[in-house]
């Protein structure tokens, strides 16, 4: 067998041999090729949200009018800048805007600034809110994000964690009871995932806060938040049941439905036959021939679950008036904020990529038959 050898001045280095040598090249230059497409793509997705963020520069529009009417508000006022001439007042409305907007940027051109905008995001280095405040008070986008992450989390964790292991393990033992009447059910209830979460969250809150009062929305906790922290754990969690409950509801039924076919088909192979053949227990046939071929989807599908719970949902936080990203992106729109727009967007991208681009490595190691770099399978 050929091999090649690494050698130095005076120290004996080990010989790898030139398959496992080939084997390291490929998984090098896949490597690298991947982190280039999904750098490429990060930089294209969050210069187009900087693009439409900014509406293609008519923000600026919208910033300088607002400019030139406080402006105008604050000086109107005053009483030596009524005693001034039409052309004097209007000139020195002029010079004092031209200040502002060159303190802003605004003076450049928006394609200058939008390349200004990526660089920044790329780097991480998300600036300030132009409207937006942390509750400390800071207009650090930075600030603003982390704490509105936690609540976020919290929330979406706990829904998403129930959804995802409870849809599993039930479509699991549907796939073992098909045909069932509870196998139909299912079925006849799948198409109501098509009514997002909020949806149900409205009747949610009309039946059990409005008119049977047993269960409180609206905010994370009560109004005063309780002092002790057993109180407040008791309230966190009373305040959760409905939004968790409204996630839920709103896609329980399909997942199931999804899951127990994607079982079904992996049932019927003839693998699965002849081991139901030899005698093998259901639990062991689950475990090695259902459950251990479909581990690369299950990873994909939960990994991309986890980067789901970074975005919130912006309807649905607003209708329970939850304090997560969600809500706070609905309000950087409403308000033209920028940075914060920018800023969650870059995040969850990075996020992604990462996630992507781990997601090879693992086929690789839950699934023998995944090279890493485009090797094929093995036969």
């Amino acid at each position: 067998m050929a091999e090649a050898t690494l050698t130095q001045p005076g120290v004996r280095a080990p010989r790898i041999s030139s398959p496992l040598l080939t084997t390291l090249n490929r998984v090098l230059k896949y490597t690298l090729t991947r982190l280039v497409a999904l750098l490429l793509t990060v930089v294209v997705g969050v210069y187009l949200t900087v693009l439409i963020a900014n509406m293609g520069g008519y923000v600026d529009k919208i910033r300088s009018s607002q400019i030139r009417e406080q402006v105008g508000a604050q000086y109107g006022m005053d009483p030596q800048f009524r005693l001034l001439t039409k052309e004097e007042r209007e000139a020195l409305i002029n010079e004092i805007v031209a200040a502002e907007e060159k303190r802003l940027g605004l003076d450049r051109p928006f394609f200058v600034r939008s390349l200004s905008y990526l660089t920044t995001a790329m780097s991480l280095n998300l600036g300030r809110a132009e409207h937006l405040t942390s509750d400390s008070g800071s207009s650090e986008v930075r600030r603003i994000i982390l704490e509105r992450l936690p609540p976020t989390l919290l929330l979406f964790t706990t829904a998403n964690m129930l959804l995802f292991f409870g849809s599993i393990f039930f479509a699991l033992s549907l796939s073992r009871r098909y045909g069932s009447i509870i196998d139909r059910l299912v079925i006849a209830l799948a198409p109501t995932s098509a009514a997002p979460g909020w949806f149900y969250g409205i009747f949610l809150i009309l039946i059990f806060a409005a008119l049977l009062g047993v269960l409180p929305f609206g905010g994370m906790v009560a109004a005063p938040p309780p002092a002790q922290p057993l109180a407040y754990a008791l309230s966190l969690l009373q305040h959760m049941i409905l939004p968790v409950m409204a996630l839920v509801l709103g896609s329980v039924f399909l997942n199931i439905y999804q899951w127990r076919t994607f079982f079904l088909i992996y049932s019927s192979e003839d693998y699965v036959d002849m081991a139901k053949a030899k005698g093998l227990p259901a639990r062991t046939i689950e475990r090695r021939y259902i459950l251990r071929p479909t581990l690369p989807t299950i990873i994909t599908s939960f990994a991309l679950l986890l980067i789901s719970l970074w975005t919130g949902a912006i309807i649905l936080e607003t209708v329970f008036n939850w304090p997560g990203l969600g809500r706070l992106l609905y309000r950087a729109i409403g308000l033209y904020d920028t940075p914060v727009i920018v800023g969650s967007t870059v995040i969850y991208a990075y996020l992604l990529a990462i996630t992507v681009f781990l997601l090879d490595f693992i086929y690789a190691l839950v699934d023998p038959r995944v090279k890493v770099g485009g090797g094929g399978q093995k036969p």
